[in-house]
């Protein structure tokens, strides 16, 4: 499997090589080397025709048929690939997170870091009321999907909850539970 995120950011010439791969199912290296991609799945992403297609949403539920969708998205679409080379791909439009999905990914996050909390230091992880509500609050920007919740949980809490654990750690102190509850100035710890 091969993925190559934000195609539409890669030299034109990146588009030209795997007319080769989409044709005959291999190329050839920079030293003449066939390179066979008969059982190779390649998945390309792009955030062309996005606007298309929030259009078309509304909280992640698809308010627009998708009848039509092809279409629309097929001017964006030519204006940055040839026309040879859509031909040779599938477009497969995913659509932005719905609430329930923010939340869900967000408590699979939650669950890895109590995961690591259990392992690392015996302690159990409690997220308060309102942790949930706080940080689909702050994922406002809907084209970034999954990646806002990452960068709150990696730039905001675990630094945080980290340095109080550290703090304890390096104080001697037993620690058997963490909750993370949502105030007004963001997350709250309390370590037990």
């Amino acid at each position: 499997m091969i993925l190559l995120d934000e195609v539409e950011k890669a030299h034109p010439d990146v588009h030209e090589i795997f007319f080769q791969v989409f044709d005959k199912g291999m190329m050839d290296d920079s030293e003449g080397r066939r390179i066979d991609f008969k059982n190779t799945l390649i998945l390309l992403t792009s955030n062309v025709g996005s606007e298309v297609i929030m259009e078309r949403t509304q909280n992640g539920t698809v308010r627009a048929g998708l009848d039509g969708l092809d279409a629309a998205l097929r001017a964006p679409l030519l204006k940055v690939f040839p026309a040879a080379f859509l031909g040779r791909v599938v477009t497969i439009p995913y659509y932005p997170l719905s609430d329930s999905m923010i939340e869900a990914i967000t408590r699979h996050q939650f669950g890895k870091i109590a995961r690591r909390l259990r392992a690392s230091h015996d302690a159990e992880l409690v997220i308060g009321d309102g942790v949930m509500a706080l940080v689909k609050a702050r994922c406002t920007e809907i084209e970034s999907g999954g990646r806002m919740i990452d960068a709150i949980l990696t730039n905001t809490l675990l630094p945080e909850l980290s340095r109080g654990v550290l703090n304890r750690s390096l104080d001697g102190e037993k620690m058997t539970k963490v909750t993370v509850s949502a105030s007004t100035d963001g997350f709250a710890y309390s370590f037990e």
